[in-house]
């Protein structure tokens, strides 16, 4: 394992992250996100699938329970401790490996239909090695699937005032990308983010010769905004990116 920044900085926390999605809360935003994930992933039965940055393994199980073989990877080992624990309690099988994003080595060239890289490609030091990487263990033709916090409305220079649906997004500075620590929502231990611009986004998989087939800017449904205050806000601005690409 490479101890970059955030592979030290999720491994400190993992066991933190791991109690604060125990129980699922519609009210969470990264709930909303994982539905509208699964839903833009469609039927993936019979489909070789990488969770990229599986974390505690939520979506990982959900695609085997789908159908999908699935293959999890996180650098965080308490991280991958627990989602083994809560895939034999499923009766699932999920082939786990704790590796760093960039660096993926004893999964062979072109082998998976689909990479899933959900909400990680903000927290990862190489940006450029992860995207590199995920590309070569993707089939010719297969999909990669991305999302990210939407870098023109969150990021260390960008933040919010008011309360509800009245809150405003204020941009200090846009165009310098900020490493900066801060505890996730609801919890306690500090953790790495970094804001990055779309366009080095956009770049990044250019150059690792993706093709951008689809972009979208996830917004609740009308019955999704009865859920709570926070989940209403995003119909006003959104929260995150998502990016389908294909190799």
């Amino acid at each position: 394992m490479k101890q970059d920044s955030s592979t030290i900085s999720w491994n400190n926390m993992s066991e933190e992250w791991c109690k604060l999605v125990e129980n699922p809360n519609p009210n969470d935003p990264g709930y909303f996100i994982m539905s509208y994930t699964l839903e833009r992933l469609g039927d993936v039965s019979g489909m070789k699938i990488l969770d990229l940055g599986c974390g505690e393994g939520r979506y990982s199980r959900e695609l085997a329970h789908r159908g999908a073989e699935v293959t999890a990877v996180d650098c965080a080992e308490f991280s991958i401790k627990c989602a083994k624990e809560k895939t034999q309690e499923k009766g699932l099988d999920i082939l786990y490996l704790i590796r760093n994003s960039n660096d993926l080595y004893g999964i062979e060239n072109d082998y998976f239909d689909l990479v899933l890289c959900s909400m990680m490609l903000m927290d990862c030091e190489d940006l450029d090695g992860t995207v590199k990487e995920a590309v070569r263990v993707l089939k010719p033709s297969g999909t990669l699937f991305a999302s990210v916090l939407h870098p023109c409305f969150t990021g260390g220079s960008i933040w919010r005032e008011g309360e509800g649906l009245d809150r405003r997004v204020v941009v200090g500075d846009y165009f310098n990308p900020a490493v900066y620590e801060e505890p996730l929502h609801r919890g306690n231990m500090p953790v790495i983010w970094r804001h990055r611009t779309l366009e080095e986004y956009v770049k990044t998989f250019v150059k690792n010769g993706l093709t951008i087939v689809d972009l979208n800017e996830p917004r609740p449904t009308d019955e999704q905004a009865k859920i709570s205050v926070g989940i209403a806000w995003l119909q006003k601005i959104p929260l995150f990116l998502f990016w389908e690409l294909k190799k």
